[in-house]
């Protein structure tokens, strides 16, 4: 009886998961989910130029680049002389900071992931910026969004490409976070970036493109 259920459910789980994989939130350029703050990184990142890495703290040093915790967005919007602090737009800001008739205060900001690949992909966010791959290179002109939208395909010939000649989208560490970056007037992009591959010591097109690099 088991073997008979696990042989109905097991294919249907696959064709969903399938389907799950090729759906918007997974593929699609262009997706940009509601989400719980109509939080606006045109104005934080772009008017305001708060640097990526004030809310996106361990993008550095870790895998994942962090999504801020409650605090980051109290520090500047506490009910106490903050900014905005009474803005109806921050209530469930509020609410999670400082709890509510049947919240509890200190919880999390159920913000909705933008940029997910799938479970098998293994992506490194500080293998990258710390090795001259600018935010604007994967995740395209954020300051300019007053919604956040997956900008590139994020695919894995997309992804390929730019390993088998990473020389074009490298710059200098100091302007990993800088979305206007270009390279010196006069100096060649290709170049550039070829003398930053040496300097960064990056290893070849053919180790970056092992299978086993990305699918651990």
């Amino acid at each position: 009886m088991l073997v008979l259920v696990a042989g109905l459910v097991a294919p249907a789980y696959v064709v969903l998961l399938v389907a799950y994989g090729a759906s918007t939130e997974a593929t699609d350029v262009g997706y940009a989910p509601a989400q719980p703050i109509p939080y606006s990184h045109a104005l934080h990142a772009g008017e305001l130029g708060i640097d990526c890495r004030y809310c996106h703290t361990a993008v550095e040093v870790a895998a994942n680049a962090a999504i801020p915790p409650t605090m980051t967005c109290i520090n500047c919007h506490a009910l106490a002389h903050g900014i905005r602090a009474d803005s109806p737009k921050l209530a469930p800001l509020r609410e999670a900071f400082y709890g509510g008739e049947r919240v509890p205060a200190g919880l999390p900001i159920p913000w909705v992931r933008v940029h997910d690949l799938a479970d098998y992909v293994y992506f490194d966010h500080s293998a990258h910026v710390r090795r001259g791959v600018g935010c604007v290179s994967c995740h395209g002109r954020v300051d300019r969004m007053e919604v956040v939208y997956q900008a590139k395909p994020l695919s894995m010939s997309w992804c390929l490409e730019c390993h088998r000649n990473p020389a074009p989208h490298l710059r200098p560490l100091e302007a990993i976070t800088d979305m206007t970056w270009a390279p010196p007037a006069g100096a060649d992009r290709v170049e550039f970036g070829r003398a930053l591959l040496k300097q960064y010591n990056i290893r070849s097109a053919e180790y970056l493109t092992s299978c086993s690099l990305c699918h651990r």
